[in-house]
C-alpha cells in the first residue's frame, strides 16, 4: 500500500503527524517518533505567553530592574535568548536526527515582538511553522470581529518574515465557522489544523479549589474535526489536518475519507507508546486492502460534503431521527 500524502506541500511517508506535545520536546523524543513510523512531527510549542510572563516576573523582581532601563532591557534579552535559543537548538538537532518533516510550533495570542522569532525558526531548519492560536473570547468589550482580526494580523505579520509553509491550529468557537476558515485559507496559509485542545477549568468539591479537567482526548472527540473537515474539504484554499480524537487506524481512515490530508495524533501515543504508530498504520493498511484501495488518493475526500448523496448528514444538529425511532420501543 502507498500511504504517502502531502500536507502543506510537504511529502509525508504516511498521514500521521505526532502532535505538538512533551513527546516532541526533545531530540530523543523526535527520533523515537520517527523511528516508530511517524510521517512528520510538530515540535512542542514555543509559548509567547510564557516568555512574556517570565519577562514580566523578572522585571518586577527588584529595585535595580525598576531603576535602570538597561537592566530591564537585559532581562528581556536574556529570557528571549534563553527560551528561543533552546528552541532553535531543538529544531537544529531534530533536523539532523531524522529525515521526516519537522514542524515548528508557536502558541501565540497576539502580534508583536515574538513574530520576529519566526525567521529564526525557519533559519534553524524548520520545514514548516504551525501557529497554535486561541484568543479567549472572555472580554465583553471585544466583539467577534475584533477577535478574528487578530488571527489575520498574526498571519500577515508572520508571512512577511518566512517563506516556509504556515498552518493555523485553531479552536471551534467562532460564530461563522465556515466563513472564517475560508477567509483564513485566502491569506496564503498552507494548512488548517482542526482543532485545538484547550485547558479546561474544574472545581474540586473536597478541597474547594480550582483545578483542571483531564488533558487527554477521547475517541468521541473525533466527531468535531470530522464534521468540519467533511464540510469544508474542497471549499478552502489550503490543506486540512485533523486533530483531537484520532485514537485508532479506523479514526485515521475516517478523517481521510472526510477530506483531511493528515492527522495530528498525541493522546493515543501517550497512552499506548510510540510503537502504537505502527499499529495504527497497520490497521489503516488492512482497511485499505479490504476495500481495494492501493493509495490514499484513491479514497481521500470520497465522503466529504461535496461528494455524498445527502450532504445534510454533516449539518444536522438535532437527534430527530434517533429519538423518534427509539421512542417507539
Amino acid at each position: 500500500m502507498d500511504l504517502t500524502t502531502r500536507f502543506m506541500g510537504l511529502e509525508l511517508r504516511n498521514p500521521i503527524i505526532v502532535g505538538s506535545s512533551g513527546m516532541t520536546g526533545t531530540v530523543e523524543g523526535v527520533k523515537l517518533m520517527a523511528d516508530s513510523g511517524a510521517g512528520a512531527v510538530a515540535l512542542k510549542s514555543l509559548f509567547e505567553e510564557e516568555i512574556l510572563m517570565q519577562i514580566s516576573s523578572m522585571s518586577g523582581s527588584g529595585a535595580i530592574v525598576n531603576n535602570y532601563g538597561e537592566a530591564s532591557d537585559y532581562m528581556r534579552y536574556y529570557v528571549r535568548e534563553e527560551n528561543v535559543g533552546n528552541y532553535l537548538k531543538l529544531i537544529e538537532g531534530a533536523k539532523k536526527a531524522v529525515s521526516i518533516p519537522v514542524i515548528a510550533s508557536v502558541n501565540c495570542v497576539s502580534t508583536g515582538e515574538w513574530t520576529s522569532y519566526a525567521k529564526a525558526l525557519q533559519d534553524a531548519g524548520a520545514d514548516a511553522l504551525e501557529l497554535n492560536i486561541f484568543i479567549m473570547p472572555s472580554d465583553p468589550k471585544y466583539n467577534s470581529e475584533n477577535i478574528e482580526k487578530r488571527y489575520f494580523d498574526i498571519v500577515a505579520d508572520v508571512k512577511k518574515l518566512v517563506t516556509i509553509p504556515i498552518s493555523l491550529k485553531i479552536g471551534h468557537q467562532f460564530s461563522g465557522m465556515a466563513h472564517f476558515m475560508a477567509a483564513l485559507s485566502n491569506t496564503g496559509i498552507s494548512g488548517l489544523v482542526l482543532f485545538n485542545r484547550f485547558y479546561s477549568p474544574d472545581i474540586d468539591l473536597k478541597t474547594l479549589t480550582m483545578t483542571a479537567m483531564p488533558v487527554y482526548t477521547n475517541p468521541e472527540d473525533l466527531a468535531l474535526p470530522l464534521r468540519w473537515i467533511g464540510i469544508l474539504a474542497g471549499k478552502v484554499k489550503c490543506d486540512m489536518s485533523a486533530s483531537t480524537g484520532i485514537h485508532t487506524g479506523s479514526a485515521l481512515a475516517k478523517v481521510l475519507l472526510a477530506g483531511a490530508a493528515s492527522a495530528h495524533v498525541a493522546t493515543a501515543i501517550y497512552k499506548n507508546g510510540a510503537n502504537y504508530i505502527g499499529v495504527m498504520l497497520e490497521d489503516l493498511t488492512a482497511w485499505m486492502g479490504t476495500h481495494g484501495f492501493k493509495k490514499i488518493d484513491d479514497f481521500r475526500g470520497r465522503l466529504n460534503q461535496k461528494n455524498i448523496d445527502d450532504p445534510l448528514h454533516y449539518e444536522q444538529a438535532q437527534f430527530m431521527k434517533y429519538f423518534s425511532h427509539h421512542g417507539k420501543n
